[in-house]
């Protein structure tokens, strides 16, 4: 995939992917839990809380797929990745400390993700909670 659409993908996923149940973007709390993930990024919710998830496409199944999220605030989140829809290709979760930042991540080699759409869902243990997330494909 050519850097040109994956930086397409990602401004139309800022404009219209994040979803949330009951919540809304959170205020900024200093940086970002997850860096923006340059040129090999698929998707970057910079900061949301409580229950969200994004939806793409563009993604290439002749390359690896990291799937990273970062919270804080107490509590949890349980993430889950499908590859158009159906296939379920990454389950797991994150500690979410108060004061600092938890990370898990979930790294699928080439051809697990099949090429087009694919879906993330976080489920928070509280609204409270603050979480960043990253896919990348890198080349």
């Amino acid at each position: 995939m050519s850097r040109a659409r994956k930086s397409l993908v990602m401004t139309v996923l800022a404009a219209c992917a994040l979803t949330g149940a009951g919540t809304g973007p959170a205020a900024a709390a200093g940086d970002p839990l997850l860096p923006h993930p340059g040129p090999d990024g698929l998707v970057w919710v910079e900061e949301w809380t409580g229950d969200g998830g994004v939806a793409s496409g563009g993604a290439s199944n002749g390359l690896p797929t990291v799937l990273t999220v970062a919270c804080e605030g107490g509590g949890s989140v349980r993430v889950t990745m499908w590859s158009q829809e159906d296939a379920e290709v990454a389950a797991f979760s994150v500690d979410c400390p108060a004061g600092s930042a938890g990370v898990g991540s979930a790294t699928m080699a080439a051809g697990v993700v099949r090429p087009g759409s694919f879906t993330v869902g976080v489920d928070a243990s509280a609204d409270a909670v603050r979480w960043s997330l990253t896919v990348t494909q890198p080349e």
